[in-house]
């Protein structure tokens, strides 16, 4: 018995991986079955494929792939598919889709050099008229990823995407100060470090560390400019940025609260 499953790319709802993790609710596989890879691992969805491997082996089932045997086969067209597709469409209009700018163009020209009398070449975003008239790019449309960010859709550049981005790689520091009138600290600082390691290679605490800058930097600040509160943040912001780098390697998100009392 032969059966075709989707999953050959690691997708974690198909069915291969369902199978794989033995809660198919129809299929089930057993010692002495065998699955056929007849795909390449796309790069990136290498740990996605190599979790269903293994879990077939550990069923026992016997795993072929591409790197053992002459098995792949391929999901896109050849070029003389591409040309016995025209000839037998004798399509009007030709738009090549899927791909990368490169594989758009040399579609284009086989379409030309198949006859095709009118062929569009567009991009993300195009607004391509079909009829009624002669086809053609009439407008550019917003395009892009969109992220379901809680109950609301965010684009890719949205600030909370890209703040996101950042406090995922080097974390946050928040820093509160209070200055009295007369440009003094009105009590210590408070520091607070978010994803940030506790300790650096050497075994130095960073939070200390830092709070020990806090301090250094507004007292080196000239009383006029202790009086200011933007001076003193951004002061300190870029201050408590450098040593944690040093410190760590990497800069955080810094955000910075100062207190006049």
């Amino acid at each position: 018995m032969l059966a075709l499953c989707t999953g050959s790319q690691g997708e974690p709802r198909a069915a291969l991986a369902r199978i794989a993790n033995d809660d198919h609710p129809l299929v089930t596989l057993n010692k002495g079955d065998s699955v056929i890879f007849s795909s390449r691992t796309i790069p990136g969805n290498e740990k996605a494929v190599g979790s269903i491997i293994n879990g077939l082996i550990m069923q026992g089932v016997e795993v072929i792939t591409d790197r053992t045997h002459l098995v792949h086969v391929s999901g896109h067209p050849r070029r003389d598919e591409l040309r016995d597709m025209i000839s037998w469409v004798k399509p009007q209009l030709l738009i090549p889709v899927h791909g990368e700018p490169l594989h758009l163009s040399e579609h284009a020209k086989l379409a030309r050099a198949c006859g095709v009398p009118k062929v569009l070449l567009c991009k993300n975003g195009d607004l391509v008229r079909l009829g009624p008239g002669e086809p053609a790019i009439i407008e550019e449309l917003p395009a892009g990823k969109l992220y379901k960010d809680g109950n609301i859709l965010e684009t890719e550049k949205a600030r909370a995407v890209v703040e996101r981005r950042k406090l995922s790689f080097a974390g946050c520091a928040f820093v509160a100060v209070a200055i009295t009138e007369k440009g003094d600290l009105a009590d210590d600082p408070q520091v607070d470090l978010v994803g940030i390691p506790e300790k650096n290679g050497d075994g130095e605490d960073i939070g200390d560390e830092v709070f020990d800058l806090v301090v250094s930097t507004v007292e080196s600040l000239p009383r006029a400019r202790r009086r200011d509160p933007d001076s003193i943040a951004e002061a300190v912001r870029r201050a408590v940025r450098s040593e944690i780098n040093d410190l760590w390697g990497k800069k955080p998100l810094c955000y910075v609260h100062v207190m006049m009392v």
